[in-house]
């Protein structure tokens, strides 16, 4: 049985337009560090349709703000130590950026005859340095990590031949660093190994580049009280890749190519899905990564069942909800296909409202930044 679609808001031509996904954000409004407290971050609540009806709590309110009987859907993926340092063979510097998710590099590689406990991969990832970086040139990183580029690419992508030495996961969390997102201006931290990383987060599930971001604002405490108010929890992965980060460089943004996303949706949450649909209780997802999961897998298979592979699922306006009836999310770069999709939920006018009233009332942005919820 599939899923019922919700119908799409209201859609007009400027919608499909890049220049009208922009608005007014001064620079000290983009968060550089976390609150010093988790949790202690802002919510401002608005409704889908209707009245905007716009409030203002503290992100430890959620229990109060959200529909009775909601089922919260979230990822479970723990980001990767995924940013290497290393040189090349001329002395210069060089950064590369794992963008393959670990499942796919464990189950791709294979071991160097010779040389034991080692084992090679091909992978995708970004280069970085200040020359530009040839086919068949090797490059060196700590613990015992190698990249062979074998086919360059467009915007920094490559495809190399990666080896190292033991766990993949043991050997990037030696030598790499947490890969801050680019509004970020500041090397990453000690405060970060823990603080760009959920609660909820699975050693199993590391291999995200990027954390799932909404769920930075949940604790312990939030998740007992969630429980106790009788709200549901259920779990999805998906493994954040640059993509996220991609700006929409199409005019007309249907034209729009989005970077291919592998996900996992295990039986346990299609059932929890399934049950909360028949009971009419709402589903809630926490963050865009959880939302592109649940329609990415109703695309392909007409609803949220168990599910393994890969999603390349782009949301914008007059595209429909087939699983998903409410958001909690951070507040998204102009321009982005993370304020698309909100703006596919809510209605592209009704989310920069909601956007404006955010900047005028100070709310801090993007990662380590404040939230809202879209029920």
């Amino acid at each position: 049985m599939k899923e019922k679609t919700m119908p799409p808001v209201f859609v007009s031509e400027d919608d499909f337009l890049l220049q009208n996904y922009t608005y007014e954000l001064p620079q000290e409004q983009i968060a550089q560090y976390p609150p010093d407290q988790r949790g202690a971050s802002r919510l401002l609540t608005m409704r889908r349709s209707g009245a905007l009806g716009l409030e203002h709590h503290m992100f430890s309110d959620l229990p109060d703000c959200l529909p009775e009987g909601a089922l919260l859907v979230a990822n479970n993926s723990r980001v990767l130590q995924a940013r290497l340092l290393g040189s090349r063979s001329t002395g210069g510097k060089v950064e590369f950026l794992l963008l393959t998710p670990l499942p796919l590099v464990r189950a791709d590689a294979t071991p160097v005859k010779g040389r034991e406990d080692t084992w090679c991969a091909e992978v995708s990832g970004l280069i970085r340095s200040g020359g530009s970086v040839r086919e068949g040139e090797t490059l060196h990183f700590g613990a015992g990590i190698s990249v062979t580029i074998l086919e360059c690419g467009t915007f920094g992508h490559r495809r190399v031949r990666m080896c190292w030495k033991g766990d993949v996961a043991e050997a990037f969390a030696a030598t790499g660093h947490i890969p801050l997102p680019p509004y970020i201006k500041r090397s990453d931290a000690e405060e970060d190994f823990s603080r760009y990383q959920t609660i909820y987060a699975r050693e199993e599930k590391t291999g995200s580049v990027a954390a799932p971001t909404a769920g930075l604002h949940f604790t312990d405490e939030l998740r007992e009280t969630l429980r106790r108010r009788g709200f549901q929890w259920a779990e999805v992965t998906l493994y954040v890749g640059y993509g996220t980060f991609s700006p929409v460089r199409c005019e007309d943004i249907r034209n729009h190519q989005m970077h291919r996303e592998y996900v996992e949706l295990p039986e346990e949450t299609a059932d929890a899905i399934a049950e909360a649909k028949a009971r009419h209780r709402p589903v809630i997802a926490v963050g865009t990564t959880s939302v592109r999961t649940l329609e990415g897998v109703a695309q392909v298979c007409g609803r949220a069942k168990p599910f393994a592979g890969w999603t390349d699922i782009f949301l914008y306006p007059g595209r429909p909800f087939r699983v998903v009836d409410g958001i909690i999310t951070n507040f998204h770069l102009p321009e982005s296909s993370l304020l698309m999709l909100v703006s596919a939920f809510a209605g592209r006018k009704r989310i920069l409202e909601a956007y404006q009233e955010a900047v005028k009332e100070g709310y801090r942005f993007f990662s380590y930044g404040d939230a809202m919820l879209i029920r």
